[in-house]
């Protein structure tokens, strides 16, 4: 058990970082659609070169397996064209928390109705504590205009926990962990270069910091994702994702910090609660 518990806290640093090179492509490229597709479609090549050495140039395939992935792609982009926008009205920080409550409380619910996962009193402490620390950054100098957005976050990256949990739990005859993780870069792949395709001539190309920018975040986001397809196979969804919503919350947080972005005492205070939760949820 201890083995997932450090891979998810991998995977854990690895969102941190990744929401730090979103929010600098964001800088870099804008808010629009057409930023949102070359950021899946140039992170997803990578993804999928380095996908196909973990799995040793291996691809299984089911037809259970495609729907998923291609489920998986849709909710990924999607959650990029939100991500986008919302990190041009609102900090790192904030942003990292919508995001991440979104991916705790959508596969929690799940796991509870679907997959009868026992409910202790360290998931509901740490659900509640999570939740608390979240309310905690939302104040009246959030931008009002960009809340479409931030529910997009919530629910765009809750949705990808849910697709996730659904095939790992799921009885169809589906691949391994690391097959399915490259299809879900396949299909992202060729969804967004049809769309660059349609939107070819509206934007003027990237640069190659761009493109550097958008290959390394996007990288992190598959591994990190793909990580966490592996530890579903043995983490209930109730225990997995609580965790990984503080775990985030923490290193977004920090990885802010470091690179000048202050967070205010109201933010500290909820890394504090997040961290308590995820102690509550492990020990309790």
């Amino acid at each position: 058990m201890g083995l997932y518990y450090a891979l998810i806290s991998l995977s854990v640093i690895m969102f941190g970082v990744q929401f730090l090179f979103t929010d600098k492509y964001q800088k870099e490229c804008g808010q629009r659609a057409l930023a949102a597709h070359r950021l899946t479609f140039y992170s997803g090549i990578v993804g999928i070169i380095i996908l196909l050495i973990i799995n040793g140039f291996s691809v299984e395939y089911t037809h259970f397996t495609l729907i998923c992935a291609i489920a998986n792609a849709l909710v990924s982009l999607l959650y990029s064209i939100c991500a986008l926008k919302a990190l041009a009205k609102i900090n790192l920080s904030l942003f990292s928390l919508f995001a991440m409550l979104g991916g705790m409380v959508l596969p929690f619910v799940q796991g509870l109705i679907f997959y009868n996962e026992e409910l202790t009193a360290g998931k509901i402490v740490c659900f509640v504590l999570i939740t608390v620390a979240l309310a905690l950054t939302v104040n009246k100098d959030t931008n009002k205009g960009g809340w479409l957005y931030y529910i997009g976050v919530f629910a765009l990256n809750g949705l990808a926990g849910v697709v996730s949990t659904f095939f790992q739990k799921s009885d169809y005859p589906k691949t391994n962990a690391e097959s399915f993780s490259i299809w879900s870069a396949v299909a992202a792949v060729v969804i967004s270069f049809v769309a660059l395709l349609i939107l070819r001539g509206k934007g003027k190309k990237p640069s190659f910091k761009a493109i550097s920018i958008a290959v390394v975040g996007g990288t992190l986001s598959r591994i990190a994702n793909y990580v966490l397809v592996i530890a579903l196979a043995v983490l209930p969804a109730t225990v997995q994702y609580p965790f990984v919503t503080g775990g985030v919350m923490i290193a977004s947080t920090v990885i802010a910090a470091i690179v000048g972005q202050k967070p205010s005492k109201r933010e500290i205070l909820s890394v504090a609660i997040s961290f308590i939760g995820i102690l509550t949820l492990v020990f309790i």
